[in-house]
């Protein structure tokens, strides 16, 4: 079954990296999701860090650049307690954008090392470019 990008979905889409853009086209074939955040400015990644909702300041995170080098996303519809669905989610993108050429990092793994529960602080949306 084959999904489409929602109005608010293709707006965050139309800020992010064209790798990602890439990637997330053909995830949606696959998968239902929404886009929460590409590129996210400095205003909003303080107020982020002073939440305790990310680890890094102001021009810091991949989500700073523009287009972005980063994305949340969620699958749809979105349950943020179920985190296998997160992890099913980033298990697609991660595989599309290696047959790509393309290294991505995602917010439940940090270390990229497969194990899940050596994982400090988990932003299962997050998807990076490394």
């Amino acid at each position: 079954m084959s999904y489409k990008f929602g109005k608010s979905s293709m707006a965050q889409y139309k800020t992010l990296d064209h790798r990602l853009q890439r990637i997330l086209d053909e995830a949606i074939q696959l998968v239902d999701f929404t886009i929460l955040e590409g590129h996210r400015p400095n205003e909003r990644q303080a107020q982020l860090l002073a939440e305790g909702k990310s680890k890094l300041g102001p021009g810091q995170s991949k989500h700073n650049a523009n287009p972005s080098l980063a994305v949340d996303i969620a699958p749809y519809p979105i349950d943020w307690d179920n985190a296998e669905r997160f992890a099913h989610l980033a298990g697609i993108c991660i595989g599309i954008a290696s047959q790509l050429g393309i290294k991505l990092r995602w917010g439940g793994d940090w270390d990229m090392d497969g194990e899940l529960s050596d994982n400090r602080f988990n932003d299962l949306p997050h998807l990076e470019i490394v």
